[in-house]
This record gives C-alpha cells, sequence and structure tokens, in this order.
C-alpha cells in the first residue's frame, strides 16, 4: 500500500491508507489514546482504542520511526479535518536513550549552544525545519529570477591559490605540499566565466576566517552569486538584483505560505557620504558600523516606505581592490552594499574590466601581480565592463524571519568555536 503523507490524507476519506513517519507525541488518556505523527508534511492524529495496540504504543517513546496502517475518518478538530483510526502500528526505528529535549512543543526551550549540538534532532522541529524551507525556497527564487534573465549556472574551485579579496582573513590548505586556501568567495572565477556567457551565477559555500562571534558571522556559508557583462555601471547591477529579490520574495511566499516584504520596482539608493550623515555618523567614517545600517533602515522605512535601502559609492580605501572607482570622484567606488531591514545582506558594484587598471591597481595596494596571474590573464584577452553581487543566504533568512541569531536559520553553522557536529 503506498505511502501517503499527512497533508494528503483528506482526499482520502473512508479510505484505509499507509502513513510513515516519527512519534511527535502521544496523549495516554484513560479510555482512548492519541499517537501524533511527523512527517515531512506536517503532522497525523492516530486515534487508538484497541488494548493490545496501546500497550504497544505505551512502549514507545517519542521521534521512534513508525508505520501505521488505518482508515482515514473525517473530524474537524483533528489536523487537517481528519484522523486515523482502526491502526495497526509497525516500529520501523525504536529510540532507547532519553532525548535531551522535547520537541512537541511550539518552541525548543534548550539553549542555542544546546541545540547546535544535538543539530540532527533539533533540525526537526517544525520552527527550524521552517526556516531551512525559506531557504530552499529563496534559492530557488535566485536560480529562477536569474535564469529569466539569461545568466547561466556555473560551479567553481573552492581551493584556490591566492586569497580573492587579498586580505588575512583565509583559511590555509596543506596542498599536496604546497600552500592553497579554501576560496573566500567565487569572484575571480565569476568574472573570468563573463567572458564565457557573459552574465553567470553560483550557488555555493565560501568560506572566511574572521575572528567574529557575532550573532551574524559565520566562518563557512552559503553565498548567492551573480555577475554579468556589458553592464554601463554598477546602477545596471543593481537592477538586475532589485529583480532578483523580487522573484525570491515571490517564491518564498508561494512554496512556503509565508508573508515576505515587498521589493519596490526602484529599491531607494543613497550615496555613501550621505548615509554618514542619516546615520549621524563622522564624515570621514571608512565604513557604516551595524548601528549605522540599522539607522538607515529606520530612514528608508519611514521616507519611502521600504526595508530595503541600497547604500552607493563606499570608499575605495575599504573595497576589494578588482572594484572600478567612480569617474567623477575615485576616492569614492562604483560599488553597493543593500541593506535589508538594518542589515547588509548584499554586497556588489561594478568590476575593473582592463588589464592595465588591475595591475594599477595592485600596485597602488603594494602588492604583486604575480599571485593573480591566472585571473589577470584572463583580462589580455578583452573583457566587457561587468559587475556583480553576492547575497549571503543565512543573513538574508534570519532577517527575513526576524532570527536574532544566524546558527538558528543554518543546519550545521560553523564558527569561530564550533567544527561539529
Amino acid at each position: 500500500m503506498q505511502r501517503i503523507l499527512s497533508a494528503h490524507l483528506a482526499a482520502h476519506v473512508h479510505e484505509t491508507v499507509t502513513i510513515a513517519g516519527w512519534i511527535h507525541r502521544r496523549r495516554l488518556l484513560k479510555s482512548v489514546a492519541f499517537l501524533i505523527v511527523r512527517d515531512a508534511e506536517g503532522i497525523s492524529q492516530v486515534v487508538v482504542t484497541d488494548p493490545a495496540t496501546r500497550a504497544r504504543l505505551e512502549e514507545l517513546t517519542e521521534e521512534s520511526v513508525v508505520e501505521v496502517v488505518a482508515t482515514v475518518t473525517p473530524n474537524e478538530q483533528a489536523p487537517g479535518g481528519v484522523e486515523l483510526t482502526g491502526p495497526a502500528i509497525r516500529v520501523l526505528s525504536a529510540v532507547t536513550v532519553q532525548l535531551p529535549f522535547e520537541l512537541h512543543r511550539p518552541e525548543l526551550s534548550a539553549s542555542l549552544p544546546t541545540q547546535l549540538d544535538h543539530a540532527a534532532l533539533a533540525l526537526r522541529h517544525p520552527a527550524r525545519r521552517a526556516a531551512l524551507r525559506i531557504a530552499a525556497a529563496a534559492t530557488a527564487g535566485f536560480r529562477a529570477a536569474l535564469s529569466e534573465q539569461r545568466f547561466v549556472e556555473i560551479q567553481t574551485p573552492k581551493i584556490v591559490a591566492s586569497a580573492t579579496e587579498s586580505g588575512a582573513n583565509v583559511f590555509r590548505l596543506d596542498y599536496f605540499g604546497r600552500p592553497a586556501y579554501l576560496a573566500q568567495s567565487p569572484q575571480f572565477y565569476k568574472q573570468l566565466m563573463v567572458g564565457v556567457f557573459e552574465r553567470v551565477f553560483e550557488v555555493g559555500p565560501v568560506f572566511r576566517a574572521e575572528p567574529s562571534d557575532t550573532a551574524r558571522h559565520l566562518s563557512q556559508y552559503t553565498s548567492l552569486d551573480a555577475e554579468m557583462g556589458f553592464i554601463e555601471d554598477h546602477r545596471d547591477v543593481m537592477a538586475a538584483l532589485t529583480r532578483t529579490l523580487a522573484v525570491m520574495m515571490q517564491t518564498i511566499t508561494a512554496r512556503t505560505g509565508e508573508p515576505t516584504p515587498d521589493v519596490p520596482g526602484e529599491i531607494p539608493a543613497v550615496h555613501f557620504s550621505e548615509a554618514l550623515k542619516i546615520a549621524g555618523a563622522p564624515a570621514d567614517e571608512p565604513d557604516l558600523a551595524p548601528a549605522h545600517e540599522r539607522a538607515l533602515g529606520e530612514w528608508a522605512l519611514r521616507e519611502h516606505g521600504s526595508e530595503f535601502v541600497y547604500v552607493t559609492g563606499y570608499p575605495m580605501r575599504k573595497r576589494p581592490f578588482y572594484t572600478h572607482p567612480d569617474p567623477a570622484d575615485p576616492t569614492y567606488s562604483n560599488g553597493f552594499d543593500l541593506l535589508f531591514r538594518g542589515l547588509e545582506i548584499v554586497t556588489g558594484g561594478q568590476r575593473l574590466h582592463r588589464y592595465e587598471d588591475y595591475v594599477a591597481a595592485l600596485a597602488l595596494r603594494g602588492e604583486r601581480a604575480e599571485p593573480y596571474e591566472g585571473y589577470l590573464d584572463g583580462f589580455r584577452y578583452g573583457m566587457p565592463p561587468h559587475g556583480g553581487w553576492a547575497i549571503g543566504l543565512e543573513r538574508f533568512v534570519a532577517r527575513l524571519t526576524e532570527t536574532a541569531n544566524v546558527r538558528e536559520v543554518t543546519a550545521f553553522p560553523r564558527d569561530l568555536h564550533r567544527v561539529t557536529p
């Protein structure tokens, strides 16, 4: 008999069906017992009145995996308007240890470290599962939006010969006796692939060896990257990103039923110098602090009714060497960040596209060109004006769900202290 998922039981009223899943909860009353079975799409209520079946149920514990053959019976009070009666229960996998916390309550009572230590169990909780479903829907929307805009999906190496951001926050590897690094981003490769497909994107892990122990940082996270050629400047990139975000939000709502904020057809944008004034920061501040980002988020909502705001024209000294300077004032860049509800979730901008400009940019920063030869060679052969962006998936989901700590929306987070489970 084919297994029926909980969400589809209402279509099988008065039929005998098979369900299977985890024991979410048992309610053992005097004259009747209720078995709540959880599967990938929800819960089912099983009514147990037979003494022998009840005795067997009393021996089982929560999270044991069972198969139930029973009749689907209408009951408006039950989940989905139906319950299962006259069950025969078969144990597929019995839990014989005490659970570190209960999953049937609306909220997990265990501390976050305890949840992370027992991630295999904690992730089964509906709230934790919901966040991961949102992440999956966001990724699907990202792919759909970029395919719609003529982008081609690519895969790039995660072991590289040099640091992408020309910084020190990289994980060093012994690669067959010579040094290598875990990729901080697919930046170099996605730029080179613009010379192949003109528009490319990637969904993949990136690694940052930042000693940051905050609620918004991870050492490994999922980056949603895109790069596009034949642009005028960073504003073309921002327009493509705005469209992508709109489709991502639509896809999340369609797949999960969760409401999402409206993405304006044109997200408000403010230059970095003006952003400092709005945030009440000193005029010589080189970057935006978290408090400044929050102030800008409040401003965008108050003045424009938007939960999103672009900050453009970051100082060149705070942007990677491949960033294109603003032709009107080369001390600023044609780079941007996108803030969502007062938190930076996207970094992007226009890149340099001429070989001689790269050599000059590296020299200006006191770096040798030799470590970047494989990357720079691509620009000897003709590259169009181009730019792109990167979205931190986990940070985006945390902000969307208004979750305080990014680790709560990450299946198996890696940070300054954690490499297990």
